[in-house]
């Protein structure tokens, strides 16, 4: 028998914080009524008035970044020291530049001059747009589709994952003091067949989903025969590559970050690194000095660098990867010493050397502190590595060649190339994956073309 409600367990002390109870099939009818006729008036509303609108619910969100942040700590894990970053910089950042470009995105765009007539193709909301947002950046990872699916004109149904389904009652508590009309914005808490049955409604028009690539497989399977786009964010095994011209300190500082930040729970954290020889040794002592620097414990303590993993469940697997990876010859540079013992889902940083892709902790998603580090002898060498991967979310190079990153990034596989920094979205550029990391996009003026469809016209003149 299904259980009619969910509780959610605070990593931080193993504590129930909350328990809602899933939304029925009533109410699931409603909600979805509601959008669909709410969509009709609000697909006419003009785009000053939808920012108007979103931008009241965004200073709302960022007015209470205090509260949200200690809450969002209890949910997650995530130290508070960083919490609030979350919400006043990357959420207020992508969603007041996805609200700034919206008049131009979705403006009429002109084919050529043709006499006797007038033709242009239209941007149109597609509708009902379902947001299926995860639990390790819950503000972050939900505005890349909620503010931009309502600039556009759709209605938006958001529902988060378990463990942060607060965060979708918050939105809605943004937007009704935005003064949002009704039915434009709406949340529902279900469970995976119900997420399912959603999916496979007609009133559902768009579905965009950031999770596991198990779960992009089963929105896929929803969809069934429906003739629906879906935008799928599916995580990564994201490369860097320490070139033998790197600026060494920064590449160490910034790596160490890209790898750890969150306790290694970013879909496009740094999961594994390709050093140059003339530089490994010295890079490799680096990280583990300055990953022996991070603060382990309780993340409501502002001293605190590194909280827990989100679940008990998570940190297991990342303690199989690295043990799978010693019994196959790995090597552990942190020991037990380095850092206070605590039970999981509490979990120290790892570095591993002696690695090889014939370990997990190098092919796939680890999701935790931990990461590889490989010696290579030359661009070639790790192209080849940092393109043997299902996934292709991110990837960098550190160098200080710009035009030998440019070269080396059009033969790596991945949706952003960075060079000489790693772990950000920069909102102006297209968010998107190939391989398993998914497929679509957000962000960027590219980012309204998945959440509308274009309509021609084509008008004879008299």
């Amino acid at each position: 028998m299904m259980n009619d409600s969910f509780e959610v367990i605070s990593p931080v002390n193993g504590e129930v914080i909350f328990d809602r109870k899933y939304a029925d099939q009533r109410t699931i009818n409603q909600v979805l009524a509601k959008s669909a006729h709410a969509f009709g008036a609000w697909k006419k509303t003009s785009i000053s008035s939808r920012a108007d609108i979103c931008k009241k619910a965004v200073d709302h969100l960022v007015e209470n970044t205090h509260e949200l942040s200690n809450e969002l700590t209890m949910l997650m894990g995530r130290p508070i020291r960083y919490t609030p970053l979350e919400i006043r910089n990357g959420f207020r950042e992508r969603a007041n530049f996805m609200i700034k470009i919206a008049g131009e995105a979705l403006s009429d765009k002109n084919v050529s001059h043709k006499p006797g007539f007038r033709r242009f193709i239209r941007k149109e909301p597609v509708g009902v747009v379902l947001v299926l947002a995860p639990w390790n950046y819950p503000y972050l990872t939900s505005v890349n589709a909620v503010i931009p699916a309502l600039m556009a004109g759709n209605t938006v149904i958001l529902k988060h994952a378990e463990q942060t389904a607060l965060c979708a009652e918050r939105y809605l508590e943004a937007f009704n003091a935005a003064e949002l009309p009704e039915g434009v914005f709406q949340y529902l808490h279900l469970d995976h067949a119900q997420v399912a049955s959603v999916i496979s409604d007609e009133r559902i028009a768009f579905a965009a989903f950031t999770g596991s690539v198990e779960g992009g497989k089963a929105i896929q399977k929803a969809i069934g025969d429906r003739f629906i786009s879906t935008g799928l964010e599916l995580g990564g095994k994201d490369p860097a590559y320490v070139s033998e011209d790197a600026d060494l300190e920064e590449a160490i500082e910034n790596l160490v970050d890209g790898s750890y930040f969150n306790s290694g729970q970013s879909c496009c954290g740094i999961e594994r690194i390709y050093v140059h020889r003339a530089l490994y040794d010295n890079f490799a002592e680096g990280f583990v000095n300055l990953t022996k620097k991070y603060i382990l414990g309780d993340p409501t303590d502002p001293s605190t660098t590194l909280g827990p993993l989100v679940r008990i469940s998570n940190a297991q697997k990342v303690v199989s990867h690295i043990e799978s990876a010693v019994q196959k010859g790995a090597g552990k540079l942190i020991h037990s010493n380095d850092f206070p013992e605590m039970d999981l889902p509490y979990l120290a940083p790892q570095v591993l050397v002696d690695v090889n892709h014939e370990m997990e902790v190098m092919t796939e998603e680890t999701f935790g502190p931990v990461v590889g580090i490989m010696p290579v002898s030359d661009d070639k060498e790790a192209i080849s590595l940092m393109n043997d991967s299902r996934y292709g979310l991110t990837a960098s190079i550190w160098t200080t060649d710009p035009e030998r990153a440019l070269k080396i990034g059009d033969q790596v596989e991945t949706g952003t190339w960075f060079m000489n920094r790693c772990d950000y979205l920069d909102p102006e550029l297209a968010w998107t994956g190939i391989k398993n990391s998914g497929k679509g996009c957000t962000l960027s003026a590219l980012g309204y073309d998945y959440l509308t469809r274009p309509k021609s016209f084509h008008l004879k003149l008299k």
